[in-house]
């Protein structure tokens, strides 16, 4: 990563820019050139970046210290700076971090004693894989649109219903089940389960394939049982767990975005200055030289968002709806323009199979979608303002 110039910031602190530096250093040695390429098989690929995160204690920071983590609660920066540093090297790489993270964001949150040691442990080395499971097919950005049901059963809960585009659906072992358990109507009716892959009743349907290689899938649960202390929280409480972790996680997706984009922009500075054109560098042209200064300026912009968010967040704020919403929103919107732009540069390599810029283009389109759509963030951002305006 060229420019590290950021990391001066005084959003970040001196134990920050150490774990930039050393991701950003076990990155590099460990997918060189080719991070982005080679998943033939995906699944056995994210169980060994798993455990090489798991070895390096990388992903010790995406849970608390009490359960073998770095930070006595989760560290927003921190989790922005992996994601960043990774999603430069390899897509597949912040995926495997994030979903650590997010698939067990819920206990580490809001979970009980017993549910932190008996989920997060694991988590912390890599040993357990972790999964968020949230989305319908009829209810995604709509999370109060669930129809997954979680009726009482004695002391258990029987659930039934399905959950689609899962992440490491199909190789987690366990996921944080959103279900209705039918305290009120709406959201206020929502409950988080944890739910174990061997459940009897739970089955996986179908492996989703999609431009980028990840391990994604369809899930069915069948009057799937598990017991009450399995809910994270008191019941009706889902729909704010859900929330509440989501404020989390949504500037790290900016942050893979940032990773992606300054990667974008690298590769097309080399290519610029490498490839001539009319007896003369690329870099030399004028409109050559806008689209380079308008990368980066988006990223700086993205950072400023991203960072600010995080560093709201780590500084006690309860909520940062706002500011999370915009990180995301702007970085993940900026990303996709700078890589455009670098397929452009690249001209027809840009679109050919193998290439960095090829690979940014497919891996970015997704994370303008999950963990809320960009035009779902404009409505947040555009709510929050009108509520905290006077009229």
């Amino acid at each position: 990563m060229s420019d590290q110039s950021y990391l001066a910031w005084p959003f970040l602190e001196d134990s920050h820019r150490s774990l930039a530096r050393e991701v950003s250093d076990w990155a590099a040695a460990r997918f060189e050139a080719d991070g982005f390429y080679d998943h033939a098989d995906v699944d056995a690929d994210c169980a060994a970046i798993r455990a090489a995160l798991g070895e390096a204690g990388i992903v010790r920071n995406a849970v608390p210290a009490a359960f073998g983590g770095i930070h006595e609660r989760l560290d927003v920066r921190s989790l922005c700076l992996i994601r960043e540093h990774l999603a430069y090297r390899s897509g597949l790489a912040d995926f495997v971090f994030a979903m650590q993270g997010l698939g067990s964001g819920a206990i580490s949150l809001f979970g009980s004693s017993d549910q932190q040691q008996a989920w997060l442990p694991g988590t912390g080395t890599g040993k357990l894989c972790a999964a968020f499971a949230l989305t319908e097919p009829d209810a995604g950005s709509d999370v109060a649109a669930i129809s997954t049901r979680a009726e009482l059963d004695g002391d258990h809960y029987a659930i039934s219903g399905e959950k689609t585009f899962i992440s490491n659906g199909g190789i987690a072992d366990f996921y944080v089940v959103f279900a209705r358990t039918g305290e009120a109507d709406g959201a206020r009716g929502l409950s988080a389960i944890i739910v174990p892959a061997t459940t009897p009743g739970l089955e996986v349907v179908e492996r989703i394939e999609t431009i980028a290689p990840h391990p994604l899938a369809r899930l069915r649960f069948d009057k799937c049982r598990v017991p009450v202390t399995h809910r994270i929280g008191e019941g009706g409480s889902g729909f704010r767990i859900a929330m509440g972790t989501l404020d989390v996680f949504r500037s790290t997706v900016g942050a893979a975005a940032l990773g992606f984009a300054r990667r974008a922009l690298d590769e097309a500075t080399a290519r610029a200055r490498r490839r001539n054109l009319f007896g003369a560098p690329l870099a030399d042209l004028p409109g050559v030289q806008t689209q380079l200064a308008e990368m980066a300026m988006d990223i700086d912009a993205a950072a400023l968002l991203i960072y600010r968010a995080a560093w709201t967040k780590d500084q006690g704020a309860a909520r940062v709806t706002r500011e999370a919403a915009m990180a995301k929103l702007y970085a993940t919107e900026a990303a996709q323009r700078a890589i455009d732009t670098a397929v452009q540069i690249f001209g027809g390599l840009g679109v050919t199979k193998g290439s960095v810029p090829e690979a940014l283009y497919r891996e970015i389109r997704a994370l303008r979608i999950y963990e809320g759509a960009s035009e779902v963030q404009k409505l947040v951002i555009a709510r929050t303002h009108l509520a905290e305006t006077t009229p």
